[in-house]
């Protein structure tokens, strides 16, 4: 590789490199600042308040426009499900990478 496209090559490789760095920034300050909302889903989802509205979502007593898809049973646990996935991604990069 000749100088002048050695340096475009490199120059590219930093280009793609900071715009990835500024994206997973940006997604990364989104998801730590949700995580006391998805602690609060959680309780939410394992409490008797929840198995109420359920029963109440399953016996049609909530009105019909009321938006309830946290009453669904897929719902909360998906995000939660996920979010495991996530941290659990972010702890194996770290170790594949020898992140201190």
């Amino acid at each position: 590789m000749e100088q002048i496209e050695r340096i475009r090559y490199y120059e590219s490789l930093l280009n793609e490199a900071t715009a990835a760095l500024k994206q997973f920034e940006t997604a990364f300050d989104a998801y730590a600042a949700v995580q006391d909302k998805i602690k609060e889903l959680e309780k939410y989802f394992i409490s008797d308040e929840w198995k109420t509205d359920f029963a109440a979502s399953e016996n049609n007593e909530l009105p019909a426009d009321l938006l309830c898809g946290v009453l669904s049973e897929d719902g909360i646990d998906h995000v939660l499900e996920d979010n495991t996935e996530l941290y659990n991604r972010a702890r194996q990069i770290k170790k594949e990478f020898r992140i201190k």
